[in-house]
């Protein structure tokens, strides 16, 4: 066998910032297109600014549809959608279309290619096309307009008379649009006061209106002519106002007949300031910043402002539909009192005390929490505890396949996700990205395969039928000898040993396996729904471990499991030596774990590694300690549940059947698979199926930083998030080879570096479904890690150079040699990436790079006589394919 050259290494090595350049950033940071320009993000307070104010549906000669400003800032709304009830009746706002605080904006025919009917609705939305920013829907033709009665604030009513590009004619009455909005109460300049406002478009007749404090003795009839302009103020007090404000008051409005409470605001001490309304008119009375009689209140920040809304599951996930909020401060922000309302004002969700979101994290909202769920045309919005200040909001016209985030988290539009990252960074479709080059945590973009593209069916047709699941390598002593490939079956649940031939695997015919063994429970009863397998390091002598989803004798009953088999035996077939039942544990996160949605893919990783890697156990907070769990073994054991597509990792005592739950990770994937650890990148991959086009995430334990690297650590939300320390973390999603068909693959396997050749080693997948009398196909991955030659160590004085350590730059070396491999630092050195996160994106842009290089290598040397022959362990691979 033969791997690369140290000289090999050493140019890929220097070329890595060149391959980082080349594959990120063409990801990440596309010149910008009209496309991008149309799909642009409004902000939120520029979605919350502008409504739909009139429509005339039956004018002559045209119909046409008023926008309005009822913000205090200009805003864009060139390439805005106006729609009818049709979404193929499509038309934008025209380039260059500013609307001012205020102003009004009319589209009319014939820059509205269609006409409004008798019944039918006019629609707002962003230039995405699905982002609902108003709406208004009728029955019939109005006798003369439909319009806000206040303009932009109020409800649609008939309006006296069309006012097309103005106010609309409305009747206003004073109770509809005054409000008390700031109080002096101890001694301003002259002296008390109080202030009113009109939250209204059009000017307001406050005259007769009266004013009293807690005292109904106490009253003052505000004087003919107080008119107060629209979103203007009219202060009133000393000298006209002949009462004082008492340290704990009231001021009470009333209208003209003296009885009719319009507004109030009581206290119970004198503010240091004033106490106003924070938003002006609308939102709830708070001690302000100064005094300011006559103008816009001077409002303290809104705490946490930053918050945003990441994602939303509308259409019943895990375990219903869910909000995911995100901060992207540096600072933590409390969320208590916090409301988040849907489309409907009744459906009203106070965050209870003491709901915190750390800087960069994730906070959820449950649809138990919510206690409503979201509709398939619904909004989600955010406001601050005085229930009127809007922080956030999106809305949406029809479900999302997964989930709808922004993409890049945080800042970037609302778009539909290609997976759940409940709790997670948003995985898009390559649409986002940050300034960072993507080793900041950005938005994760899928990777080509880190391999051939093409693959081949590697078992005899019809053998297996349909159900074949998970898969795994186990290498035998002898490095030279062809290694097992063990897989199971998931109907009738079946154990098989494959051994390799030239023509593909198929069942070995020594000790009883020709057939497979049949799998049952510990009583020998039972037919186990097996759906993945996975060796600790002592191979089949210490057992094979299989992760089930249920009993399919009694199919409708779900029984997620992890269940030891003795397979040094003979017998035709197997009765389990332990039985690990993960129901109760998961039920906290799944309460009800359908049959066949529960456990599939497993993998267990060695304990050694997970320490060595600064692995955190969720239990503790703390770094992973293994002799925390007593009998455990020598490693964790992951399982893939495919009802929510997390990833959990076990200690498991073999002694005594106990189940401790040492960490939770997001696959980013709806659903998942197949896991599989790779011990040569430390790599642990989640494998989705054709529900998620037969991606795999790649997952790392992200380190802590020390040193400069701490100092460097980001502060974004979405590089927080990625580099939690010490948790499994996504660092890329690859695609499935090209000549990967999209098929229901459960089962993924990646042979040991033993099997290296070229530089590639194989890569089987297995189908469930049996696509075309094939189960097994079997592709190839770039070999890493241990055919890296050991990073120099400066010396103050010079040093013989190293000599080759046997089985580090040749696999195919002494048997049993330790390979060498460079801590993660010093590999990166050379490339100046700062290790916090770099480290698990390095190896994967190296994985990738290695098999672009590694693949173009192999196509010349298969060009030529001269090409190296030695023969490998793995089946042959179709070589005029590639």
């Amino acid at each position: 066998m033969r791997s690369l050259s140290r000289s090999s290494w050493g140019a890929l090595t220097l070329a890595l910032p060149v391959a980082a350049a080349l594959l990120a950033p063409a990801a990440l940071a596309a010149p910008a297109t009209a496309a991008d320009a149309a799909a642009a993000p409004i902000a939120a307070d520029a979605a919350a600014s502008i409504r739909i104010n009139e429509v005339e549906s039956d004018a002559s000669p045209t119909d046409w549809v008023e926008l309005t400003n009822i913000g205090t800032a200009p805003v864009d709304i060139s390439g805005w959608i106006v729609k009818d009830d049709t979404d193929t009746r499509t038309d934008a706002l025209p380039a260059g279309t500013i609307l001012a605080p205020g102003a009004f904006f009319v589209f009319d025919q014939p820059a509205m290619s269609y006409g409004l009917g008798k019944a039918d609705s006019a629609r707002l939305f962003a230039p995405d096309g699905t982002t609902l920013v108003d709406s208004y829907s009728w029955t019939a033709h109005a006798a003369t307009t439909y319009g806000r009665c206040v303009d932009g604030a109020g409800a649609f009513t008939l309006t006296a008379a069309p006012t097309k590009g103005a106010p609309n004619a409305c009747v206003v009455d004073p109770a509809d649009v005054v409000r008390i909005n700031e109080v002096e109460s101890s001694g301003g300049t002259p002296g008390d006061w109080v202030e009113f406002t009109n939250i209204g478009t059009t000017a307001v007749d406050a005259s007769g209106l009266v004013l009293r404090d807690d005292d109904d003795t106490h009253s003052y009839v505000l004087p003919a002519g107080s008119t107060i302009p629209a979103r203007g103020f009219l202060a009133v007090g000393d000298p006209e106002v002949t009462f004082g404000l008492g340290g704990a008051d009231s001021a009470r409005l009333f209208a003209a007949d003296g009885s009719t409470l319009i507004d109030s605001y009581s206290w119970t001490a004198h503010a240091a300031t004033t106490y106003g309304r924070c938003a002006d008119g609308t939102g709830a009375f708070a001690l302000t910043t100064a005094p300011t009689r006559g103008a816009a209140n001077a409002c303290a920040p809104v705490a946490g402002a930053g918050v945003r809304i990441n994602e939303i599951e509308s259409n019943g996930g895990t375990p219903g539909d869910w909000v995911e909020l995100l901060n992207p401060t540096a600072a933590a922000i409390d969320l208590s009192g916090w409301i988040v309302k849907d489309s409907a004002d009744d459906h009203v969700t106070v965050l209870p005390a003491g709901s915190t979101i750390a800087p960069g994290a994730f906070f959820i909202v449950e649809e138990s929490t919510l206690g409503y769920g979201l509709g398939s045309a619904d909004a989600v919005r955010l406001f601050a505890p005085d229930g009127v200040t809007l922080v956030d909001q999106h809305s949406w016209t029809s479900h999302a396949a997964l989930t709808l985030g922004r993409c890049p988290d945080a800042t970037g539009p609302f778009a539909a996700t290609t997976s759940s990252t409940k709790g997670a960074p948003n995985v898009c479709d390559g649409t986002g990205g940050g300034d960072d080059g993507g080793t900041g945590g950005g938005d994760i973009v899928t990777l080509p395969w880190a391999g051939e593209q093409t693959v081949d069916t590697v078992d005899p047709a019809n053998l297996f039928g349909t159900n074949l699941s998970g898969l795994a390598f186990e290498q035998t002593a002898d490095p030279s000898d062809a290694d097992t490939l063990w897989a199971v079956k998931n109907g009738p649940g079946t154990l098989y040993r494959l051994d390799a031939s030239a023509t593909g695997w198929a069942p070995s015919t020594d000790d009883g396996w020709s057939n497979g063994k049949l799998l049952h429970y510990a009583d020998g009863t039972g037919d186990v729904d097996a759906e993945g397998v996975a060796f600790t390091d002592a191979g089949p002598s210490g057992g094979i471990f299989v992760s089930t989803e249920r009993n399919n004798a009694g199919s409708k009953i779900s029984r997620p499991s992890i269940i030891r088999y003795d397979v040094t035996t003979t017998d035709a077939a197997l009765s389990a030596t332990r039985e690990w039942n993960l129901a109760a544990d998961l039920a906290t996160d799944v309460p009800t774990i359908g049959a066949n949605a529960g456990l599939e893919g497993i993998t267990w990783i060695p304990d050694a590694d997970l320490v060595a890697q600064g692995f955190v156990d969720e239990r503790t907070g703390a770094a992973y300690r293994p002799a925390s769990y007593p009998n455990h073994g020598d490693g964790l054991f992951f399982v893939g549940l495919e009802a929510n597509g997390s990833i959990y990792a076990y200690a498991l005592d073999q002694n005594s059947g106990a189940v401790n739950r040492v960490a939770t990770i997001s696959s980013g994937f709806p659903s998942i698979m197949e896991l599989e650890y790779d011990p040569a990148t430390d790599l642990l991959w989640a494998v989705c199926d054709d529900t998620c086009e037969g991606r795999s995430a790649l997952l790392s334990v992200a380190p802590k930083p020390v040193g400069a690297a701490a100092a460097a650590a980001p502060t974004s939300a979405v590089a927080a998030a990625a580099a939690a320390p010490g948790r499994f973390t996504i660092t890329a999603v690859l695609e499935r080879p090209t000549g990967m068909p999209n098929v229901n693959n459960e089962g993924f396997a990646i042979a040991p570096n033993a099997q290296c050749t070229d530089g590639l080693k194989p890569a089987i997948w297995s189908d469930d479904n049996g696509t075309d009398g094939h189960s097994l196909r079997q592709g190839t991955i770039a070999c890493l890690a241990d055919a890296v030659a050991p990073a120099p160590v400066p010396s103050p004085t010079p040093t013989p150079a190293p000599s080759a350590t046997p089985g580090a730059s040749d696999p195919a070396g002494t048997p049993g040699a330790t390979p060498v491999r460079p801590s993660a630092d010093s590999a990166l050195a050379s490339t100046g990436a700062t290790p916090i996160i770099a480290i698990s994106v390095a190896a994967v842009l190296l994985l990738v790079g290695v098999a672009v290089f590694v693949i173009a290598r192999v196509r010349r040397s298969r060009s030529t006589a001269a090409a190296d022959t030695a023969p490998t362990s793995a089946p042959d691979r179709n070589d005029d394919a590639s």
